[in-house]
């Protein structure tokens, strides 16, 4: 998990630990099911079992890892029907807060989304999945959060974290970052118009081609 080079170590421990496990987790090193072996994981990263834990507990509380008894931590998978539950309700709060954000959209804001976008655009291009899930991200998060609701953006975030083992799944297929970027313009374009009808209905696409993706790659049997 050597990927601190030309990044600046964050100020606790705990907090570095957090970032390189989630760093793993997101890009597929540690996929769904996979153990966590802490004594392994404490030395490669140069710190003690504390900041290790601290931050197994912290994923834990999100849902990203589990305990098992007699297997210890793992990264938590996600049933068929949870992986549908999230989106879902991923559904329902987003449509709230693009109808919501598109109603006070200002200049700025079309700004930080199309720049956000080119982000997205230079990661798929590069096939950087780690970099392109993060970018497709702060895309989402900067529409929400135009919203001006903060408890809303947080159940957001929320459901998003519940489903980070599977990004790395869905943006290794090259069919998929296309489709993402082409998805993303056509949100932009309905913002540009101030459409909110026409955006959820595009987010709405979105969020299914991903289930559908995942449904095939992750759950074959189905």
């Amino acid at each position: 998990m050597s990927s601190l080079e030309g990044r600046g170590r964050p100020p606790t421990a705990q907090q570095f630990v957090l970032g390189e496990l989630r760093r793993a987790i997101t890009t597929g090193r540690l996929r769904p099911g996979a153990p966590i072996r802490q004594d392994a994981l404490a030395e490669e990263l140069g710190v003690s079992r504390v900041p290790l834990r601290e931050a197994l507990k912290t994923l834990q509380g999100e849902g990203l890892v589990g305990y098992r008894a007699h297997r210890g931590y793992l990264v938590e998978e996600l049933s068929l029907d949870d992986l549908r539950e999230v989106y879902r309700i991923r559904k329902i709060l987003e449509a709230e807060a693009v109808h919501q954000a598109v109603s006070q959209l200002t200049d700025e804001d079309l700004t930080a989304l199309e720049k956000a976008q080119q982000d997205v655009e230079r990661a798929g291009a590069a096939g950087d999945v780690l970099d392109m899930a993060a970018a497709n991200r702060t895309f989402h998060m900067a529409l929400y959060e135009c919203a001006r609701m903060p408890r809303l953006n947080r159940l957001i975030g929320s459901l998003w974290d519940a489903t980070d083992a599977y990004r790395s799944i869905y943006y290794g297929h090259g069919v998929n970052r296309e489709r993402v970027i082409g998805e993303h313009r056509a949100v932009l374009e309905a913002l540009h118009a101030r459409d909110a009808d026409r955006a959820v209905r595009i987010l709405d696409e979105h969020r299914a081609h991903a289930v559908t993706a995942l449904e095939e790659l992750t759950y074959p049997e189905t």
